[in-house]
């Protein structure tokens, strides 16, 4: 009886998933979860040898996956990718928008091009590809999508002016995307995870510096800074139906830095 309960409330087999950002980092990591959940995967980015990587490491652990080659920035291709995404395992369950781009310029080197781009790719492609694939979910009246959030989203860091305003807005973009399609009972939620310090591709310049990494682990609550494995909970939590009844809303998944 217990796994049956357990299985109805956070199984997602029968599911399928699209990640973009899913060749390193916290997509990578996401993906894995939600293909180890049961789902299947498609895994999106630009870089084709890594994406064969992370759909190995899915296939090795006898999950379902296969990979999409994109580049997230440019939204009038989007379309097409979509297009190709769905061609393995059908249309999309779940979203994830782990795609990112953190410039970390000091201000006066924020160009006009370093701007739009940022904000393009981290706030402007999570809405465009879910808007391509909302239909789909409002037809089966089941329907996830996360989007990947920061510490930036509330605090100002150094050398963060595009990257912070991009994640700032992304919270409220959660938002908004509940208002906009999580009504009348259909069955959709939009929820953003936004995680601490994980040594990922984005923070690799960071954890060079063993100062910096015992001072950031210092800011939490917890005492350590994050790992992969610690996105799985709240991964597949949000992306199953245990998560039903939430929406709009940013989970910080920091060790309780925000708290602090």
């Amino acid at each position: 009886m217990g796994m049956s309960f357990l299985d109805d409330l956070f199984s997602l087999k029968g599911k399928v998933a699209m990640v973009t950002g899913a060749s390193s980092g916290i997509g990578r990591a996401m993906a894995l979860a939600l293909a180890r959940g049961g789902a299947s995967v498609v895994h999106v980015a630009r870089g084709e040898d890594a994406l064969k990587a992370a759909v190995a490491e899915v296939c090795a652990i006898g999950g379902q996956a296969a990979y999409a080659v994109g580049d997230l920035s440019r939204l009038n291709a989007l379309p097409d990718l979509v297009t190709a995404s769905r061609a393995f395992f059908g249309p999309p369950d779940i979203l994830v928008n782990a795609a990112g781009v953190n410039p970390r310029k000091p201000w006066q080197e924020v160009t006009e091009e370093v701007w739009r781009q940022t904000l393009e790719l981290n706030l402007g492609t999570p809405f465009f590809l879910a808007k391509l694939l909302i239909p789909n979910m409002q037809k089966k009246r089941w329907g996830r999508i996360i989007n990947i959030a920061s510490l930036q989203s509330v605090r100002a860091f150094p050398n963060g002016l595009p990257y912070g305003t991009s994640k700032g807005g992304l919270i409220q973009l959660t938002r908004s995307m509940a208002e906009a399609w999580s009504g009348n009972a259909s069955g959709i939620t939009c929820n953003a995870i936004a995680p601490g310090f994980f040594k990922t591709g984005l923070t690799t310049p960071l954890f060079k510096d063993n100062k910096v990494i015992d001072a950031l682990a210092r800011q939490t609550i917890i005492g350590r800074n994050g790992i992969v494995e610690d996105l799985d909970g709240l991964t597949v939590f949000l992306s199953s139906s245990a998560s039903g009844y939430i929406t709009g809303q940013t989970i910080f998944l920091d060790g309780g830095w925000s708290a602090k």
